[in-house]
């Protein structure tokens, strides 16, 4: 028997009624998933091309498709479709207005797929794109740092371990930390994108489909470097979703900790660097406030982040094969990531070449570390003491210039060879900033002329 009941999404025959207005709410995700409208057309283009090659499809079908989806792109690009949500999601509510605007070709279009290695594709198609500029703005913001730590290759600052004073460095040197992390988030990205780029579409519902396709024609309509080999793994798996917000975390926690920085940088009690106003707001009551709200937030992001990561290894780690509804819950963690990640690093690298540097404040704040404690045990050791012995020497050393209120480069040579007689007039000379910044020149130091070197080698890589 028959049902009279009809619906839009192609198994309405099957039930005797309608979903109820709050199921219809509850499944539908065409409020979010029609951002992949452009890469779902795209495949589905590639798609009727294949059909055609094969014999499948006519070559008025495949032309009459072409018309439509021209339309349909120009109406969603202009903001004129209209989106339903009787239509559940992105797919059938393309479907359907090609349908109306072609007829029969438009039913025809999905023969020999299924909606679920359809949006495997889509997605993978997006987020391919996605990836791209991902990178993009890595180098971008890679850049800007570049260029900050070139002007400061000389500029010096504390080193700090356990957040206390702990050896000089060079401001340069500092930032160029933050291009280590971030080109191998670049490095992690184009890992992601490489796992990711094959293509399900072909795998049908689950086990392929009894027409004649060519999968590696639309493989290659598509710019994948290859197919996904097995039909079932094809429409279930979301491991490159996974992949991605997990390399994106990374880069929100990398982005975190040079935000975590700024912002104490820009206390008045360390009062290194001020950032520029347009990421900066004030305070209702207080007018002396200048909150560096930008970077709290971008901090305060990787929480999102982190949570859609939990999210998504939750959402497959009970999916049994093949396709399951819960995948739909797959989207909004991946776009959200895809949105934050983006944006955060947009305006990471437009708040880094907006940082004005405070060099007085930055070297005066090393003086009060005695941050050239190390260099005078290493000073021991080269004439001739146990380095164990040095380290003790150079104990007392500073606690007595900590007493006296003063740094080791200002006690007399007297006072010095009070803790050790193998102490001469040679030792100011590693008592200086510069005399200990100098003396770590190899790769990887923190002595000036390495880090212009690796500035080089990073504008060399980049640009």
């Amino acid at each position: 028997m028959s049902s009279s009941f009809q619906g839009p999404a192609g198994w309405s025959a099957r039930f005797n009624e309608p979903v109820s207005e709050l199921v219809k709410r509850f499944t539908a995700s065409v409020s979010f998933d029609k951002r992949l409208a452009e890469v779902d057309i795209q495949g589905s283009l590639a798609h009727a091309k294949m059909l055609n090659k094969v014999g499948v499809l006519s070559a008025k079908d495949l032309a009459d498709i072409e018309r439509g989806m021209r339309e349909i792109a120009t109406e969603i690009y202009e903001h004129r479709f209209e989106w339903s949500i009787d239509r559940e999601d992105v797919h059938m509510n393309i479907e359907a207005k090609l349908t109306a605007l072609i007829g029969d070709a438009g039913k025809r279009l999905h023969t020999g797929r299924s909606r679920n290695d359809q949006v495997a594709t889509d997605i993978r198609l997006w987020l391919r794109g996605e990836i791209d500029h991902i990178i993009r703005l890595l180098r971008v913001t890679q850049l800007a740092l570049v260029d900050l730590a070139e002007q400061h290759t000389d500029t010096v600052m504390p080193g700090y371990t356990h957040l206390q004073v702990a050896q000089p460095v060079t401001f340069g040197h500092h930032l160029m930390a933050y291009v280590e992390m971030l080109s191998r988030d670049e490095s992690r990205m184009a890992d992601v994108r490489r796992r990711m780029n094959h293509l399900p579409l072909g795998a049908a519902a689950l086990a392929g489909t009894t027409f004649p396709i060519d999968r590696e024609f639309v493989a290659r309509e598509l710019g994948f470097d290859g197919v996904c080999e097995n039909s079932l793994d094809a429409v279930s798996d979301r491991d490159f979703a996974i992949e991605f917000v997990a390399a994106g975390s990374l880069v929100m926690t990398h982005l975190s900790r040079f935000c975590e920085e700024l912002i104490i940088w820009m206390n008045p009690n360390f009062a290194f660097i001020d950032l520029a106003d347009r990421f900066c707001t004030g305070s209702s009551i207080m007018p002396q406030k200048k909150n560096p709200d930008v970077a709290e937030l971008v901090r305060g992001k990787v929480g999102r982040v982190n949570g859609n990561l939990v999210a998504l290894l939750t959402l497959m780690k009970g999916q049994p094969l093949t396709y399951n509804k819960d995948n739909q819950e797959d989207k909004e963690p991946l776009f959200d990531t895809v949105d934050t990640v983006r944006d955060s690093l947009t305006l990471m690298a437009d708040m880094a070449s907006g940082i004005t540097v405070k060099k007085d404040n930055m070297r005066a704040a090393v003086l009060k570390g005695f941050a050239t404690a190390t260099d005078l045990a290493d000073y021991l050791v080269k004439k001739g003491l146990p380095f164990r012995d040095a380290h003790e020497a150079v104990a007392y050393a500073v606690k007595a210039a900590e007493t006296a209120r003063k740094d080791l480069s200002d006690l007399s040579l007297a006072e010095l060879q009070k803790f050790s007689p193998l102490i001469g007039d040679d030792v100011f000379q590693v008592l200086t900033l510069e005399g200990s910044l100098a003396s770590r020149d190899h790769l990887g130091g923190t002595a000036p002329r390495q880090v212009r070197e690796a500035v080089l080698r990073a504008k060399q890589r980049l640009t």
